[in-house]
C-alpha cells in the first residue's frame, strides 16, 4: 500500500498486522480521490475507523489543511502515527485513539465543522448508522459537509431520509461501495 498522489506520492504505508483492519485497495482509493480532487485542497478531513490512516494521509498529501484520525485499536493508532511520520505529514494531523462513540462528542466540543468526513467501519455492525445518528445534531458536520461511507455492497442506507440526510452519490465496486451523503439543509 502506498500514497497515490501529492506531496507524499509513492511513499509506502504500513498496515496493522492481523485481520482487524481492512485497508482500502489502492485502485479504489485512487478512484475515490479522483472524484474528490476539487474538494480536497484546503479542506478539514475527518477519518473515522482510520485503520492504517491511508485515506486521511492521502487527503493530506493532496493538500488538505488538516486531518484528524479516530481509531479504537491502539496498534492501528500507532501505525497511523508511524505512517504520518514517514510521509512527513504529521504537522497537520491529530490521531485520537479510543472509542469513536466517545471521541466524536468530545471532538464536537473542541472542533469546528469538517469539510469531509470519511468512515470505513467494520462491515455488518451498523456502525455507519450509529455514527450518522451522532452526527445528526453534531457541530462537526453541516449541510456542506460531505460524508463518505465505505460499506459492503449489501449494506442498506434506506434510513438516510429519516435521519435528515440526502444520498448524493453511490459508487459501487466489486465487493464494496462508497456512499456520499450530506445533511439536508
Amino acid at each position: 500500500m502506498r500514497v497515490i498522489s501529492g506531496s507524499a506520492r509513492r511513499l509506502p504505508l504500513k498496515t496493522p498486522e492481523g485481520m482487524d483492519t481492512r485497508p482500502t485497495q489502492d485502485r479504489i482509493k485512487e478512484t475515490l480521490f479522483n472524484m474528490l480532487q476539487s474538494d480536497i485542497p484546503g479542506c478539514r478531513f475527518l477519518d473515522l475507523f482510520a485503520g492504517s490512516g491511508a485515506i486521511g494521509i492521502e487527503a493530506l498529501s493532496r493538500g488538505a489543511s488538516e486531518a484528524v484520525f479516530m481509531e479504537n485499536n491502539p496498534k492501528a493508532a500507532a501505525v497511523i502515527r508511524d505512517n504520518l511520520h514517514s510521509t512527513r505529514l504529521e504537522e497537520n494531523a491529530r490521531v485520537l485513539q479510543g472509542d469513536l462513540f466517545s471521541l466524536l462528542p468530545a471532538e464536537a466540543c473542541r472542533s469546528e465543522v469538517y469539510d469531509i468526513i470519511f468512515m470505513d467501519p467494520p462491515y455488518r455492525h451498523d456502525y455507519e448508522k450509529k455514527v450518522l445518528e451522532l452526527l445528526q445534531d453534531s457541530s462537526l458536520a453541516d449541510s456542506y459537509t460531505l460524508i463518505i461511507v465505505e460499506a459492503s455492497l449489501d449494506t442498506p442506507f434506506d434510513y438516510l431520509e429519516d435521519l435528515g440526510y440526502d444520498l448524493v452519490r453511490e459508487k459501487k465496486y466489486k465487493t464494496n461501495k462508497h456512499v456520499f451523503i450530506r445533511k439536508r439543509s
